[in-house]
């Protein structure tokens, strides 16, 4: 039974806590955050572990999860390196940074790796319960130790280059995050053309649930549907300026995305 320290009790730490505390072959350790409620609620919620008030207070392990903001990583790993424990196995989840981040620690010995988990962590129950298939993003020295852990998880271990970590975190954000910020516009859009919010709302579900599934069996370039891929020039041109004089910063999204679009159409890529 190996056993896993983390660093860093967020919505992240809290998920993968729990999940550590139900797999085979690893058992929660030390938990430790800058809130030490927050590491107690975790130790809690996984059944599992002992919560520490220090970073020195931590117990030596065979892994180290640190789940704390991208910005806090390294200065994490360079106090962990000053602990001077023995050598040991050293994870990041951040999606951006690559496995570098850790040098500190691979400096002293220690096998390092970047571990993304693509997943929304909005509610850390509902992610654990929902991680089982989950996506991860593997790379470093210390992949093949990722790996396992991630497949003990239950989860889905795919290696990713590690000078292209920033690309490839920015293909998370276009997929998620910004088709969440176009959902927000089109429920804007249609309430300013006096749809009833609840038609509104059902608009929106069922013309997404059914553009992820066409792109889910098409492609994307098959699945484009609309006047950019028609090259309905004035339709584009008059729904560009009424978006414009709407929303401004929407009518510039509306010109980029009908220009990608009609590309993507002809060429099957959005690349010029």
């Amino acid at each position: 039974m190996k056993r896993v320290n983390l660093i860093g009790a967020g919505k992240v730490g809290q998920t993968l806590a729990r999940l550590i505390a139900a797999s085979t072959g690893y058992q929660l350790g030390d938990v430790f955050s800058r809130s030490v409620s927050s590491a107690e609620d975790a130790v809690k919620a996984a059944g599992q572990g002992a919560a520490q008030a220090t970073l020195s207070d931590m117990a030596p392990a065979d892994l180290w999860l640190i789940c704390v903001p991208d910005d806090q990583i390294a200065a994490t790993a360079q106090t962990l390196a000053k602990a001077h424990l023995l050598p040991s196995v050293a994870l990041h989840c951040s999606g951006f940074l690559d496995a570098s981040a850790l040098a500190p620690l691979a400096d002293f010995g220690w096998q390092t790796a970047s571990c993304h988990p693509v997943l929304s962590f909005a509610d850390p129950a509902i992610a654990a319960s929902q991680f089982a298939g989950t996506y991860c993003a593997v790379e470093g020295s210390a992949a093949q130790c990722a790996t396992a852990l991630i497949t003990a998880l239950h989860g889905h271990p795919f290696p990713v280059n590690a000078a292209q970590k920033a690309l490839y975190h920015a293909a998370a954000v276009f997929s998620n995050n910004f088709a969440t910020v176009l959902q927000a516009i089109a429920q804007e859009a249609w309430a300013a053309a006096d749809v009833p919010p609840d038609v509104a709302k059902a608009l929106g579900q069922k013309l997404l649930d059914g553009t992820a599934a066409s792109v889910a069996r098409l492609g994307p370039a098959a699945a484009l549907t609309g006047p950019a891929a028609r090259g309905d020039d004035t339709v584009l041109t008059r729904q560009g300026a009424a978006v414009a004089d709407w929303h401004p910063e929407a009518g510039s999204l509306y010109q980029t995305f009908s220009t990608l679009a009609r590309r993507l159409k002809e060429t099957g890529s959005t690349l010029p």
